[in-house]
């Protein structure tokens, strides 16, 4: 069957923002602690969080414009058609996307895989690279099964994977409510705060990994086709989740260094336990038994976030082949499941085939998923503005009923924030990826 017939708006507020944040958080939070704290080398590190959701929130009300205007299956790939003209420059960006993602979007999913089947280290120490390759094809091989069923029963599995990934979280916080030392939390190195090029360099470098720990705030822009009332869920949805997100790095982040001193992970590159910092939390807090269920517990949000990501990224393929952009057989759609499983298969299969990659060769480094993230976060916004005058795009402020979404004088001052943000976000990450490269001292 082809995509002539619409797929069935099923997603709520609820598991929209369910998809967004199981999206985000991962086990991204629970490893790169380590990393951002060695970009500062103290708790000083904490600012990247505040500087990187500056640049977050601007951009999340882009993508809330744009995925309310325009609620659509591809979600980047129809904003780059619309926004540079469906007749003229989109086509070319276009089919220039589907085709770079048929390849890194996949690698992408991979290094997920990858960094689940790894974070069993701290379980079995003795696992092999060929072991570990196993599992992260058993793991891709676990979420396409789950995936391939009707987007109606997605909704309610996507809040509980959602709903054990708050629950380890609120663990973290809880465990340490009991045992935080705040002189311990906020032992500064001397100079710490002292306004420099070292200092700036640092808090780049701190940025750009609190930044890679934000994204996905936008996952549910992909299945837009999927989703009830657009027009109000998924602007919401996506400033929820980023809001909801934040307080729960910054709070994660202070119970952990609360009770582990941070010299003992950092550099990070010198301390190869850094890799399971929150487990040895919970380590010195309950002990090892308690630690192996709680890294069990931090697997589940790992494979949250790898859920989420192969559900929004399936339907970018779908969305190029019904505008015959690509492969005609990714637009059929299951004849009784009305979800689509051929882009959704092929999409999960070559992911499961990266798996066997090394972690560096599939694109898990924060600084390269970071800079193959600035074309829908630059290139998407730059263009709008350009073209809005020129074409009709269908941008809505206001509900079914005409009532508004938000108030139009707020969403013209909020446009007019982001394109000067957006703007300024190529030179923050191009600096804060010199830093990663600027030797000490």
């Amino acid at each position: 069957m082809t995509s002539d017939i619409s797929l069935p708006r099923r997603f709520s507020l609820l598991q929209a923002t369910a998809l967004n944040m199981t999206n985000m958080m991962g086990v991204g939070p629970f490893i790169t602690i380590p990393l951002l704290m060695t970009g500062m080398g103290g708790p000083q590190a904490m600012l990247g969080w505040l500087v990187a959701l500056l640049i977050v929130i601007p951009d999340g009300l882009v993508w809330s414009e744009l995925g309310s205007a325009m609620p659509g299956s591809g979600g980047s790939y129809v904003y780059l058609r619309e926004g540079y003209g469906r007749e003229r420059w989109g086509r070319l960006a276009a089919f220039l996307f589907i085709w770079q993602f048929i390849l890194s979007g996949p690698l992408e999913i991979a290094s997920g895989y990858i960094g689940f089947s790894q974070y069993l280290g701290y379980l079995w120490p003795s696992l092999t690279a060929w072991h570990f390759a196993l599992l992260a094809a058993a793991v891709g091989a676990l979420n396409l099964v789950l995936l391939y069923r009707p987007i109606g029963s997605l909704g309610p599995l996507t809040v509980a994977l959602w709903t054990g990934s708050l629950l380890t979280v609120a663990a973290v916080i809880v465990t340490s409510a009991g045992h935080f030392d705040r002189r311990v939390a906020f032992d500064f190195p001397p100079g710490a705060f002292n306004f420099s090029m070292g200092f700036l360099v640092g808090l780049g470098a701190s940025s750009r990994i609190a930044m890679y720990d934000y994204l996905g705030y936008y996952d549910i822009c992909y299945i837009g086709d999927e989703v009830k009332d657009p027009v109000r869920v998924i602007p919401r949805s996506i400033l929820i989740s980023i809001v909801l997100v934040a307080i729960i790095y910054l709070a994660m982040n202070l119970s952990i260094i609360g009770v582990v001193p941070w010299r003992e992970f950092v550099p990070a590159g010198d301390q190869p336990a850094s890799r399971f910092v929150v487990s040895i939390f919970v380590e010195k807090v309950y002990g090892r038994t308690a630690a192996m269920f709680f890294t069990a517990a931090i697997l589940w949000t790992a494979f949250g976030s790898v859920f989420a990501l192969l559900l929004g990224y399936s339907r970018i393929p779908y969305a190029a082949a019904r505008d015959g952009y690509f492969f005609k057989a990714f637009a059929r759609v299951h004849p009784t499941k009305l979800f689509p499983h051929v882009s959704l298969v092929v999409v999960g299969v070559v992911s499961i085939a990266c798996s066997f990659f090394s972690l560096g060769l599939a694109g898990a480094d924060p600084e390269a998923q970071r800079r193959g993230s600035l074309v829908p976060h630059v290139v998407l916004p730059a263009a709008k503005p350009r073209r809005a005058r020129r074409l009709d795009l269908p941008v809505r402020h206001v509900g079914p009923e005409g009532d508004p979404v938000w108030p139009e004088h707020a969403a013209g001052r909020c446009r007019r924030v982001c394109r000067v943000v957006v703007a300024c976000e190529p030179v923050a990450v191009c600096c804060a990826s010199l830093s990663a490269e600027r030797p000490d001292g």
